[in-house]
């Protein structure tokens, strides 16, 4: 996924003299081929996230095409102040790219890890939030964020799932439907988003031959109207998120379904705490009850208690 956000990054700048990049003392390696073709085009802005926001919403002000690239802890976590005030207070062509979303950065501990930039985000108007699961996703999610010329938040978090799809997506902002269940009867519909993507479809796969896979490239705004029609006939909806388990898509979705249409809803997604020990991005998945089995026992559960 990281080296189809260079090569995307530099298609976009190339044909786009206006596009900049801007870093906070990230990304060296992932930025060596940008550097070399357009080094007129990158700024390294240091570890001063918030000046760097600002600058690019200078930048956009004049007609530039900013990106700004940080961790997810800190794009936009640490400077949602200046996200909400310089860049979606005007609508400006800002787009902000957070990576090493979730538990990817495991062994550095809270400051690093990402489990509420969705939730933060969500609450500011004029920004969108896309959550890519797969190279096709954010090569798309990027081109839509450019053409959209409005502010973006693109999540990037575990890069090395594998393919979710097998070609380029036309557009993320609908629900992409990855496995058609086997039993239409019982209705199980699993939304994922970004990396618990590729874990929805394994259980899909192994375990809940029955479920309908959807991943979620867009989490806000949500595909309301789309989202209705696959839940129509479903019994149990479950949403997977490598993100706290409030405010994320568990939560969109269960605020379409509230309004729309009463549904049980599962939301699978890390329980309202912090890490208590470092580790592996394994053992961080385990601890949070996000590895399969937990996710396995949660829906066997879900299912057993609907009767």
């Amino acid at each position: 996924m990281r080296q189809a956000f260079s090569d995307t990054l530099i298609k976009l700048a190339a044909e786009d003299e206006r596009v900049v990049l801007l870093t906070g003392d990230h990304g060296y390696a992932l930025f060596d081929e940008f550097r070399r073709r357009l080094p007129n085009q990158y700024i390294n802005a240091g570890i001063a996230e918030q000046n760097m926001v600002g600058m690019a919403a200078g930048l956009a002000k004049v007609g530039m095409r900013p990106i700004v690239y940080g961790l997810s802890a800190f794009i936009p976590v640490r400077v949602v102040e200046q996200i909400k005030i310089d860049i979606a207070h005007d609508s400006l062509p800002v787009i902000l790219i957070g990576d090493g979303a979730g538990l990817v950065y495991s062994h550095l501990g809270t400051s690093h890890q990402s489990l509420e930039d969705i939730a933060v985000l969500r609450s500011v108007p004029n920004i969108s939030i896309c959550s890519p699961s797969d190279r096709f996703e954010l090569q798309a999610s990027m081109q839509f964020a450019y053409n959209s010329s409005s502010s973006f938040y693109i999540r990037m978090g575990k890069a090395d799932r594998g393919d979710i799809h097998a070609s380029q997506l036309i557009s993320v902002s609908e629900l992409q439907r990855v496995k058609a269940g086997e039993n239409t009867s019982s209705r199980l519909v699993f939304l994922a988003t970004g990396s618990m993507v590729a874990s929805a479809s394994k259980l899909a796969a192994t375990h809940f031959q029955d479920a309908d896979v959807y991943s979620v490239p867009m989490i806000h705004p949500l595909a309301t109207q789309q989202l209705l029609e696959i839940v129509g006939k479903a019994q149990l909806i479950v949403t997977f998120e490598e993100h706290c388990e409030s405010g994320g898509l568990g939560s969109a979705v269960c605020e379409v379904m509230s309004m729309h249409r009463p549904l049980r809803v599962l939301r699978l997604g890390s329980p309202h705490r912090f890490s208590a020990h470092c580790g592996t991005y394994e053992y961080l998945l385990t601890e949070h009850s996000l590895d399969i089995e937990s996710l396995k026992n949660k829906i066997d559960r879900a299912l057993l208690s609907d009767g």
